[in-house]
């Protein structure tokens, strides 16, 4: 007999994907007999149960892994034509995460990892792209480069602290692109999946001559508070209020 159309089954399987992660109050899904052959596949009979789905600000929280974001990507059009799509952080992208690591200045480095570290080692090459995006996120900042490749630019991330109800952020931002409104925008979207999680502040620490940040952190909000552990770091402190 001829193989079965792979592609076919394999759309079968990632619509019923789709279903479950985004129906909550679909509870059960019986696909008998699902016949499959060289020219595609067809559901004879279904059967399906439904359900009250508990409600929450959380659109997956019906879920035991959360899928990838799709909702939190968006474009970003530039004065000159050019198209910054922000976007959660993906597995594969570990290598435009240590090419732009590199990239940074030692300053900017200095500034993001208070060390002067000169790339991403592979475990926090793992812990910065294969995320939980139910505990934590990651966007960041992308452009398409002269032969179409995508160049990452900046990245805004967050991490929930283990009182369960506030999140500490990071950000970089590519030397060429700052003080071009990147670092802003990444850390407004930051912002608003943490309030849409219904976490209460966005904190993080700050080094007290890192005066750029200071600014930026001043325009979101946030209030900026003497460290209890180190004169050197400032803490920063963002309230999040539901709107």
């Amino acid at each position: 007999m001829p193989a079965v159309n792979m592609e076919a089954l394999e759309e079968v399987l990632l619509n019923i994907s789709e279903m479950v992660c985004e129906l909550p109050w679909l509870q059960e899904l019986d696909l008998n007999p699902l016949i499959v052959d060289e020219h595609g596949a067809i559901a004879v009979d279904a059967r399906i149960v439904i359900d009250f789905a508990a409600t929450s600000g959380d659109r997956y929280s019906h879920m035991a892994i959360h899928p990838y974001p799709v909702h939190l990507i968006q474009n970003w059009e530039q004065p000159d034509g050019r198209t910054i799509t922000i976007r959660p952080i993906r597995p594969e992208d570990a290598e435009m995460e240590q090419e732009f690591v590199k990239n940074l200045s030692d300053e900017s480095k200095y500034y993001r990892f208070m060390d002067t570290l000169r790339e991403l080692t592979q475990s926090m090459l793992v812990r910065f792209t294969q995320i939980d995006y139910d505990r934590e996120m990651a966007l960041i900042a992308t452009l398409p480069d002269a032969d179409g490749k995508e160049v990452q630019i900046g990245v805004a991330r967050y991490v929930t602290n283990p009182d369960g109800e506030t999140v500490e952020f990071a950000l970089a931002v590519a030397d060429e692109w700052q003080k071009h409104g990147v670092g802003r925008r990444l850390m407004s979207a930051l912002i608003e999946t943490a309030r849409q999680k219904g976490y209460r502040a966005v904190v993080g620490d700050v080094l007290s001559q890192n005066t750029k940040m200071f600014r930026l952190m001043t325009i979101l909000g946030f209030t900026i508070h003497p460290h209890h552990e180190d004169p050197a770091v400032k803490r920063v402190v963002c309230p999040l209020h539901a709107q």
